[in-house]
């Protein structure tokens, strides 16, 4: 027996699969839904450096730099909170992200829906949501089988 961690991916390539067409439906969602690659992103690499995952941190900060996130903003990314660089639709959709990123039985979920309310449609929430849901399995799988940082 095998003591090497397995690609995931690459043992179980059927399942990965699914999760590759999951995320382009949430991406078509997303944006049919008007939000836009910057903030989906954001949400991406939010996720990612709250799970520690280098390898979709490697990935997601080039897509949101592609998609015209100035690389100020990615840098203060971990203090959005308290920075002015974000718009209210990316700080509602931060923070959804973040309630389903850490499972925090004290944060009261609906009380963060409401406040994403007044910035974002119910469309808007649940592909947020989606997002979030996805990006956080794939830096499981990314996690779990050890990838690395691409072009590292």
């Amino acid at each position: 027996m095998s003591a090497e961690r397995p690609y995931i991916d690459k043992e179980h390539p059927e399942v990965y699969g699914a999760m590759v067409k999951a995320a382009a439906a949430s991406r078509s969602a997303a944006r049919e839904a008007g939000l836009g690659d910057d903030t989906l992103e954001l949400i991406n690499i939010r996720v990612s450096q709250i799970n520690g995952c280098p390898t979709c941190l490697g990935i997601h900060s080039a897509k949101a730099r592609k998609a015209g996130v100035a690389q100020g903003t990615l840098d203060v990314l971990p203090a959005w909170r308290e920075v002015a660089a974000f718009t209210d639709e990316q700080r509602a959709a931060l923070e959804l992200a973040e309630s389903l990123t850490v499972i925090d039985p004290t944060i009261d979920r609906q009380a963060v829906n409401t406040r994403a309310a007044a910035h974002l449609t119910t469309a808007q929430i649940s592909a947020v949501e989606w997002t979030a849901t996805l990006i956080n399995a794939f830096n499981r799988i990314s996690i779990a089988s050890g990838h690395p940082v691409l072009g590292q």
